[in-house]
């Protein structure tokens, strides 16, 4: 049932969404050099790799590292980086990673490849068995305030208690807290 609610809602989404998106990517191309896509290679169910895309909000050649171990990331946002951070509009583009299968709309945030200490938590706790999502449990209580030890013992009790319902929380939530600008530090 969660694979077919990702794809009727992807789908949506995306027929919606694709205009704006368009309008989106030149305006990202317009403000810097670069593609307005960046890939980035992220760790999926059972530790796989896939590239899940965002909108880059990043100056090009910007280091793959998390965001939170960068010294002053503010520097490395383009202008209209640090306003579709904020919003969570650098995010859109997963759609196509729901679509496909890599993501899922609710699960814990696919980390970085080179984010060893989380990926090894998450292994030893059997958080890799789950499907990378584009919001999760640990978005909605902490986002970027959050410890790697926090973020994996959330995805601990979201593993523990999935269901239909808890992921419809999750994504309202997630809404109401996109809406209010809540959680976001860089």
């Amino acid at each position: 049932m969660k694979r077919l609610f990702d794809l009727i809602l992807s789908m949506l989404l995306i027929l919606i969404l694709i205009l704006p998106m368009f309008i989106l990517a030149a305006l990202i191309k317009l403000n810097s050099k670069g593609p307005a896509l960046y890939w980035s290679e992220r760790v999926g169910k059972n530790n796989v790799l896939f590239k899940m895309p965002k909108f880059r909000s990043m100056h090009q050649n910007t280091n793959a590292i998390a965001s939170h171990l960068m010294n002053n990331p503010e520097r490395f946002l383009t202008s209209i980086g640090r306003f579709i951070r904020q919003t969570s509009l650098d995010e859109l583009p997963q759609l196509y990673s729901v679509l496909k299968g890599d993501m899922s709309f609710v699960g814990p945030r696919p980390a970085l490849f080179n984010q060893h200490d989380l990926i090894s938590l998450r292994l030893k706790k059997g958080v890799d068995k789950l499907i990378p999502g584009i919001t999760g449990w640990a978005q909605i209580n902490g986002r970027d305030e959050l410890s790697i030890n926090e973020k994996v013992i959330l995805d601990i009790k979201y593993l523990n208690n999935q269901s239909f319902w808890l992921d419809v929380k999750i994504l309202w939530k997630t809404l109401l807290r996109v809406f209010n600008g809540d959680g976001v530090s860089h």
